[in-house]
Order: structure tokens, then C-alpha cells, then sequence
């Protein structure tokens, strides 16, 4: 009877000790997926160049700093018709993920200035705060178009994709200066896309790993992820006009984040919602359409009257 009362109490401290181990395993590899998703180190970084931009179009390496001190890198092309859009990457991303919309927009007679953030591009930082300090990164952008010869501080728009498209959300929320805004895959907070983001991001499954990380995210961030949702910022927008555009078979942010979004904002706004289409890929995927859907959105929005454009 001695012995297996020992044996029970040997096996329920082994017991103890396997799940204790396996907490802690699961704890040290939540925490590491946790500072990769939120840090970007510059060796991690492919080079950006214009080569595949169109010679055409006179587009300029710019830079900028935030007001932390932090240089940012971006093109600029100026505006032929006093209008200019600002064009925000998403995460992990560059300015290169806008060489076709750049253009698109470009030979339209539209000034273009594509933007990048701190811990992205060629840019100072290696942390990702997911809107909170990149606000003042956007903020020197948009201080940089407002000082361009020719620009008509009504005519100034925001295209952004999937992160970047949340952020241009919030700063247009804060921010009168933006007159319009295209958001293309965004997420409408960071609770409701977690688990699908946890899964793309990381190929680990949404349990027990996304509350894992989002804790020890949180804890190397110091703020919470409920601080991100645009859902809450983007009825401040209007009465300036939003469209979103959004895959309903989206992989790397929740497929209903696209109506979410649509349903907490004010009029006036529009959506496009599409199915067997990759993440933030619709220049892609529906070039023409595209095309005239989202420079029609701007030129409703800054030439009521029909005020010609560059063909």
C-alpha cells in the first residue's frame, strides 16, 4: 500500500513538472514569435530601388524626420493637377509595394508621395508599434505635401494597404488635412484579427498561441492591443468620404474586418468587397477597374465640376 501511494505521489510530480515544462515552452516560443512580429531590424530589409518605377514620371527620393528625430524615406512626384496622394505600405513592407498605383495615379496628372515608417524601408527604428508612434511619422509626410509647390491643401488624399491602410484610418480620423481616403485591406482592430493574423504571420496555430503572444506582445510594446481598432476611429472621418476595399477570402487579416469597418463609418463612404483575391491585391487582380474605381473615388471627391485631368 506504502509503494503505491509513493508511486502515485512520483507521478503526480511528474505530472506537475511535464505541464510545468510545457508552459514554459510554450511561454519562451510565444515570446520569441512575439518580438518578431514586433520588431524589424534593418538586416531583415530588402534594398529599395526606383528601378521599376516609369522613367516617364520625374519621381524624387525624399526624406523626412519625425518629430523623435527618426529619418524616413519616400518618393515624391509632383502634381499636375494641384491633388496629391499620400500612399502608405503595410507591414513588413516598402515603397515598392506601390509602383503600380504610384503610376496609375502619376499619369493621371496626380502628384504622388509614397511613404514609409519608422522599422520599415530604409528607415531608422526596428520597432513596429502598429499606429501608435507611427502617427508622427505620417504627420512629417503629410507636412512635407502640405509644402510642395502646387498643391491645393483640399485636395490631399491616402491610399494605404492592410497595416498601412489601418494607420491612414487613424490619422485621418485626427486629422482634417486628409480629404479623402482609399483603405485597402485593413484590419478593423487588432482583436478582431488576431487569430488569422497569428496564423499567416507565424503558421502556428490560433490556440493556445495568439493570446500567448499577444500578452508578450503587449508586454515588449507597453500598451495593449485594444488601443488598435479603427473600428472606433472611423466615423470621426467623415463627413469626408472613405472607401475600403477588401478581400472576403483574405488570409493575413480577418475577412470581415472590410464590412466591419464599412459599418462603423459615417456616410459619405464606399466599399468593394471581392472574392478569390490574394490580401491587399486588387491593382493586381483587376487593374482597370481599379484604376477607375479608385482615382473615379478621388476625382468625385476634388473635381465636383469636372475639372480636367491629365489624360
Amino acid at each position: 500500500m506504502e509503494n503505491r501511494r509513493s508511486l502515485s505521489k512520483y507521478l503526480f510530480r511528474g505530472s506537475i513538472l511535464t505541464l510545468a515544462l510545457i508552459f514554459l515552452l510554450l511561454n519562451l516560443l510565444a515570446w520569441s514569435q512575439a518580438s518578431n512580429l514586433v520588431t524589424h531590424p534593418m538586416d531583415e530589409r530588402p534594398p529599395v530601388t526606383m528601378q521599376s518605377l516609369p522613367e516617364e514620371l520625374p519621381f524624387q527620393d525624399v526624406l523626412v524626420n519625425a518629430n523623435d528625430g527618426l529619418a524616413l524615406h519616400g518618393w515624391y512626384l509632383p502634381s499636375e493637377n494641384g491633388a496629391i496622394i499620400l500612399m502608405q505600405h503595410g507591414y513588413k513592407s516598402d515603397r515598392e509595394e506601390f509602383v503600380e498605383e504610384a503610376t496609375i495615379f502619376g499619369r493621371a496628372g496626380y502628384g504622388v508621395l509614397v511613404t514609409s515608417v519608422r522599422a520599415h524601408d530604409v528607415n531608422d527604428g526596428d520597432q513596429i508599434t502598429f499606429g501608435l508612434r507611427e502617427m508622427q511619422d505620417i504627420d512629417a509626410w503629410v507636412s512635407f505635401a502640405l509644402l510642395q509647390p502646387g498643391i491645393d491643401p483640399e485636395r490631399i488624399g491616402m491610399i494605404g494597404n492592410s497595416l498601412g491602410a489601418s494607420m491612414t484610418i487613424q490619422y485621418a480620423a485626427n486629422h482634417d488635412a486628409i480629404k479623402a481616403i482609399v483603405a485597402h485591406s485593413a484590419f478593423s482592430s487588432m482583436r478582431d484579427t488576431i487569430e488569422t493574423s497569428i496564423r499567416h504571420f507565424t503558421g502556428l496555430p490560433p490556440f493556445p498561441f495568439a493570446p500567448l503572444i499577444q500578452f508578450w506582445a503587449e508586454i515588449q510594446l507597453g500598451f495593449s492591443i485594444n488601443e488598435i481598432n479603427a473600428s472606433a476611429w472611423i466615423a470621426d472621418i467623415s463627413p469626408r468620404p472613405v472607401f475600403l476595399l477588401h478581400s472576403l477570402d483574405d488570409t493575413v487579416i480577418s475577412p470581415g474586418s472590410g464590412q466591419l469597418l464599412y459599418e462603423a463609418a459615417r456616410e459619405p463612404k464606399e466599399i468593394w468587397l471581392e472574392n478569390g483575391v490574394d490580401h491587399a491585391d486588387f491593382e493586381q487582380a483587376f487593374p482597370e477597374k481599379f484604376a477607375d474605381r479608385v482615382i473615379g473615388f478621388f476625382n468625385r471627391q476634388f473635381f465636383p465640376e469636372g475639372r480636367p485631368l491629365k489624360e
